[in-house]
């Protein structure tokens, strides 16, 4: 095997207890590079077409990515994949911390879990010790207490990635943990490991990464730290990390606000990065190697309350700020520490609570369904609505399952304002006077997700009435951004700081020595896409363009105030950017890939499978 690649995959059953380790497939290491790559190969070749989500057939895989654990900076990143009960179709999670390089050093390249358990189990990787073992006396804990108690059993130097109550209680929404404050939360991937009863994983490692070149890598490394603290918006963008942005998004009029009502929240100063420091930071916490610490470890203190958290991130901000109208950073970064502790996602349990919230106050459903009166805006109204769906009590056993599933059982028009795509709720920008955002979140091979091409930049500087264009950005981004997901890199030193993306593919070269072109990186990339796209038409009987529209609110509500009062965003263009998004992908005009499209990447079996499902 080329450097920075273990070698190994490590296969754990969870019903009979066994694993077995097998070797690498250097063609998946070519095609597909690591992280999510491995996790949707993995997936789309294993999982069959129709499993249960929560089901024995469903996997769970683990993977770090080929500079994942290297000494460069932000090595740290993991990616959590499955077929997602949140949609239906393949869906994965990205996370930080130090369980990625702990995976490394143990000697694996994935991990895939498969299998269901008939009790609780935690699976332990210890090097080539593997073991599933007893996970009774950890079930029913919050995430960081059952870390703990986990780190305090098996040692302090075991990297754990958990699930919460929710995870065990089989909410769609629900995340991992890790770290105390790190997660992996989108497509309720916890709920996957809730339904095998696996509890967490806990890894520790001492093996060395193979390079092909050390003092290339030494010597690129230095460079790479180096080129971070000397960018000019190094000092700027840190102290404040990602909450920072908070006050430019309500400016430019995006930032949800009421369920995605409108897209200014008149309290933001008192929910941004400034109000972070000033009344709840204690200190910063970064994530393996990296030199811009964006983690804000906080006290925060609600009435008789108080707690500690890592965070709020900005998403946790938007969602569980602005979206349910919380109006301090206490109680923001209390709801963050809810959230956190239960397992659930903050980015899908705003959107929930949010949505819970308005079909309250438009008596689509009751105070005698909810269990009390709740507001916009109370903490205490936020936490019982949490609690409820992290355990499935009263209407939380039906908002657990994310808002699409919650319209449809509501009624009442609320589809309406069930804001997400293909299942999965949409992360911290209002879109309506941001198309090239709006085609992002449409177009997201997982749902409605920011991370893969963060492109209201772009509507910004060149402007956001017009759509004609907008769709080669947004490839471009999903090009680049998820490079990183394959490399196991945190992208936020790129996003933020404007660190040149040209020294990846040359450390690449370094660790393993294979020559990557860029153009060959986002063949890969685009080669992940296609499979996914491929597989939810396989998965979803009718799947197509009309799972690419974003809820009617976008399209049919102007924005009542703000910055952006009285913008829209047409159906007509709406279908505008689709048609030229699908035209520039290589897809039908129905969204889905083409024939020559799919061989020109090698997905040749893609072609096969819908050939056979009658698709093509």
């Amino acid at each position: 095997m080329p450097g920075g690649y273990m070698g190994q995959i490590l296969r754990v059953d969870v019903t009979n207890k066994t694993h077995k380790v097998e070797p690498l497939d250097p063609a998946m290491a070519r095609d597909y590079i690591g992280g999510r790559g491995f996790v949707q190969k993995i997936l789309f070749d294993e999982v069959p077409v129709g499993a249960d989500p929560l089901g024995p057939e469903n996997k769970v895989v683990v993977a770090p990515g080929p500079l994942s654990g290297v000494f460069m900076p932000a090595s740290g990143k993991v990616q959590f994949g499955a077929l997602s009960p949140a949609t239906g179709i393949m869906g994965d999670a990205n996370m930080g911390g130090h369980f990625s390089s702990e995976v490394k050093y143990a000697g694996y390249d994935a991990i895939i879990i498969e299998g269901m358990s008939a009790e609780p189990c935690v699976v332990v990787i210890d090097d080539d010790k593997v073991q599933v073992i007893d996970g009774s006396k950890y079930w029913g804990k919050g995430c960081s207490a059952a870390e703990h108690a986990i780190k305090q059993d098996l040692g302090e130097d075991f990297q754990v990635a958990v699930i919460g109550p929710a995870g065990e209680n089989l909410v769609n929404i629900a995340c991992i943990g890790h770290d105390y404050g790190r997660q992996a939360g989108r497509c309720g991937i916890g709920a996957v490991l809730g339904s095998k009863k696996v509890k967490a994983i806990a890894v520790r490692g001492t093996k060395s990464i193979p390079l092909h070149d050390p003092e290339t890598v030494r010597k690129k490394a230095h460079e790479m730290f180096e080129g971070c603290f000397s960018k000019p918006g190094f000092k700027e963008w840190t102290p404040q990390g990602t909450p920072g942005v908070t006050p430019w998004v309500n400016e430019v009029g995006a930032f949800p606000t009421k369920n995605f009502w409108t897209t200014y929240f008149d309290h933001h100063p008192g929910i941004g990065g400034e109000a972070l420091l000033e009344r709840i930071w204690l200190t910063d916490k970064g994530c393996f190697c990296c030199p811009t610490p964006c983690g804000k470890y906080s006290l925060t203190k609600v009435n008789s309350k108080s707690a500690y958290v890592e965070g709020p991130e900005y998403e946790t901000v938007a969602l569980i700020g602005g979206n349910c109208m919380l109006r301090t950073i206490e109680e923001v970064a209390y709801g963050n520490y809810l959230c956190d502790e239960l397992g659930l996602d903050t980015i899908s349990g705003g959107n929930v609570v949010a949505f819970a919230l308005e079909c309250f106050e438009r008596g689509i459903i009751t105070e005698e369904q909810v269990g009390r009166k709740v507001e916009w805006g109370d903490i205490d109204s936020f936490e019982h609505l949490v609690r409820a769906i992290a355990y499935r009590e009263g209407i939380g056993d039906v908002l657990a399952d994310g808002v699409k599933a919650a319209a449809e059982a509501f009624g009442g028009g609320s589809e309406k304002f069930a804001i997400h795509v293909k299942g999965l709720e949409w992360s911290g920008y209002e879109a309506r006077w941001a198309p090239a955002m709006m085609l992002a979140y449409m177009t997201c091979d997982i749902g409605a997700h920011h991370n893969r091409a963060w492109a209201i930049t772009y509507d910004v500087a060149k402007g956001r009435e017009e759509v004609e264009g907008k769709a080669a950005k947004v490839i471009e981004l999903q090009r680049i951004r998820p490079a990183f997901d394959l490399l196991g890199n945190c992208r936020l030193q790129w996003v933020e700081i404007g660190f040149e993306f040209e020294h990846y593919p040359e450390m690449f070269k370094a660790v393993t020595g294979r020559d990557l072109t860029i153009d060959e990186l986002f063949a890969a990339t685009d080669r992940v896409w296609n499979l996914t796209r491929t597989r939810a038409f396989l998965e979803k009987p009718g799947f197509g363009r009309q799972e690419d529209y974003p809820p009617a609110r976008f399209y049919e509500e102007e924005i009542p105030n703000g910055p952006a009062q009285g913008k829209v965003i047409t159906r007509d263009k709406l279908d505008k950017m689709l048609d030229e998004y699908y035209a520039l992908r290589g897809w039908d005009s129905d969204g889905k890939p083409t024939v020559e499209t799919l061989r020109g990447l090698g997905l040749d079996d893609c072609v096969t499978k819908l050939q056979a499902a009658g698709l093509l």
